[in-house]
């Protein structure tokens, strides 16, 4: 079901595949584009997540290929990144349902190849640009030696308070809605 083979570049490049799934390439590939460039532990949550049944698939061959990593390269699983995720279209096998008037019409069991290529994560230029992006997500350390002082330019604006409907108004409206249907035309000329 998988294999791993390392590039002539002495880049450590992992591959696990799985052939003729019994899956449409078309629902495959939704899945598949959810944890191409992220690493393993978020692929992993991200597939334990999604209700598709191409995910239990797709991590069947995440699992094989960190297996592969770890047994014939020495990587740690957890440092690895999906650098590479797509789905290839298989054969197609027809089958025939009976249809009404003796006819038959033709079912197409569709079928798909799944490749993931794992790399570490410090030959690959994302996982910089990430921690970079997440060090500038936390919020700033104010020095503790001054003390902050708000300006009224900061400050927000008081609320208005809604203007609500007199009391009377709001009887008038109660007795609106007690009032009897309107007859009809029917029922006023015989009265």
């Amino acid at each position: 079901m998988a294999r791993a083979r390392t590039t002539v570049q002495e880049r450590p490049e992992v591959k696990a595949q799985a052939r003729w799934l019994r899956i449409a390439p078309r629902k495959a590939r939704l899945v598949v584009e959810h944890i191409r460039g992220r690493t393993v532990p978020e692929a992993r949550t991200v597939l334990a997540f999604t209700p598709r049944a191409a995910a239990r698939e797709i991590e069947k061959v995440l699992n094989s290929a960190v297996a592969n990593a770890e047994a014939n390269h020495g990587l740690f699983g957890d440092e690895l990144i999906v650098s590479a995720a797509y789905v290839d279209e298989g054969p197609t096998v027809k089958r025939w349902r009976a249809r009404a008037r003796g006819r038959a019409s033709r079912i197409m069991k569709r079928t798909c190849h799944v490749t993931l290529r794992l790399t570490p994560a410090e030959l690959n230029g994302d996982t910089a640009r990430r921690r970079r992006t997440q060090g500038k997500a936390e919020a700033p350390v104010e020095p503790q030696g001054q003390p902050v002082v708000a300006t009224q330019e900061q400050e927000k604006p008081k609320r208005v308070a809604r203007t609500r409907k007199p009391a009377a108004a709001k009887a008038e409206g109660a007795e609106k809605a007690k009032r009897a249907p309107r007859k009809k035309k029917n029922e006023e000329t015989t009265d």
